[in-house]
């Protein structure tokens, strides 16, 4: 068994063959669009490499059947921000086989090192927190958009290693064909009529001014996380391009208080529920025209709330329920097709918006792990510090 740095076409292969072996027989797994996964490792296509650096590798037996992979990556605005400079591995699939689970673990841990880090946090993506974070541990049920999945014993590999949980993330889901708790219906309704708050849903015309609402609330709703970091305009706008397929501007929610931004919400119909018909991730010309069916269609009956954020001054005003409201009455009402939501990530270090999740009736349904392992094995481990 050997490793190598995936750089070409036939390492490519590889790298992308792992989902089809560990998956094959898992009926909750959907492969991605392999071209959306290659778009992460492309300096022209994610603004990512501004200000951050990347590598991945597969390793093969010696027949050169794939058996594991892994990226490491670095993103140098971030790094530095914790106690100990501190990467992050992603990417990662291997067969249920701890010697190449350490092998992967041990080449993205030197490459780390030798740039400076001396902890990785991982599984992460190259974006923001809300696309792909996490290792589920609790909750193996069909995978949403954007949320990560993988077998149960991808945890042990993670332990066995050495990393530790640095934070649990939960997800919550909503039986949209239940009504909500009308003690939030009636809180909702009420904030949401007040005069000095405006409520207005995302236009593709007025995307700019969207964009730097969003990075508005972003600050204030975060910035006193002990990691925060400012989000990327361009990696927003980015992002936004790359969802237009499938963004429905109705779920993209903004909330204003005299004009000035404080709370927002963005909800994503659940793509998984297309690509499912797309076999291995590969876009051919009959599969992109499956594809295009389906959207055409308006097949989806389940949506993903990837993120809510409400600046610090007005999170305890009820602003949460009144977005919930304008979402209910000038979106929901007019798309009965859809009758789940899931709501996710909630971190364990930020117990407001938790307690909001609950709020809305919403049932747990999934826990994923962010892992860390300091590289110093006498340092002390320590856990995310919560939110206060």
């Amino acid at each position: 068994m050997k490793l190598i740095e995936v750089t070409d076409r036939k390492t490519k292969k590889s790298f992308h063959a792992l989902p089809k072996i560990i998956y094959k027989d898992d009926p909750n797994f959907t492969f991605p669009l392999v071209g959306m996964v290659e778009e992460n490792f492309d300096p022209e296509k994610n603004s990512f490499f501004k200000h951050g650096k990347a590598i991945r590798w597969i390793a093969i037996d010696s027949k050169e059947k794939p058996l594991g992979r892994i990226a490491a990556f670095i993103d140098f605005d971030k790094a530095q921000r914790f106690e100990q400079p501190t990467g992050n591995i992603g990417f990662f699939e291997c067969t249920n086989d701890q010697h190449v689970a350490n092998l992967l673990f041990d080449k993205a841990r030197e490459w780390l090192g030798t740039h400076g880090m001396q902890a990785m946090d991982g599984p992460a993506n190259m974006g923001e927190n809300y696309m792909n974070h996490g290792l589920l541990a609790w909750g193996f049920m069909p995978q949403g958009y954007g949320m990560p999945y993988n077998p149960p014993y991808y945890v042990e590999l993670f332990k066995n290693y050495g990393f530790n949980v640095y934070y649990e993330q939960y997800s919550y889901h909503i039986d949209y064909t239940k009504p909500f708790p009308e003690r939030f219906w009636k809180i909702a309704e009420w904030v949401a009529k007040k005069p000095q708050f405006s409520f207005k849903h995302f236009d593709w015309k007025d995307s700019e001014k969207f964009i730097n609402d969003f990075c508005t609330v972003y600050e204030g709703a975060w910035q006193k996380h002990e990691h925060f970091k400012a989000i990327d305009h361009d990696e927003l706008k980015s992002f936004l391009n790359s969802a237009k397929l499938i963004l429905d501007p109705e779920f993209v929610w903004f909330a204003y208080h005299n004009n000035e931004p404080i709370a927002l919400l963005v909800m994503l119909p659940d793509f998984n529920q297309a690509l499912r018909y797309i076999k291995n991730g590969s876009l051919n010309l009959l599969n992109f025209l499956k594809l295009l069916y389906f959207l055409k269609k308006g097949k989806f009956t389940r949506t993903r709330i990837i993120i809510m954020g409400i600046v610090e001054k007005f999170q305890k005003s009820g602003i949460e329920s009144a977005i919930f409201w304008h979402m209910e009455n000038d979106a929901m009402l007019h798309k009965p097709q859809y009758k789940e939501v899931e709501i996710s990530w909630a971190g364990d270090f930020n117990p407001k918006i938790i307690s909001i999740y609950k709020a809305t009736g919403a049932a747990h349904a999934k826990t994923h792990y962010q892992m860390r392992f300091l590289f110093d094995r006498e340092k002390p481990f320590e856990r995310c510090k919560i939110i206060e």
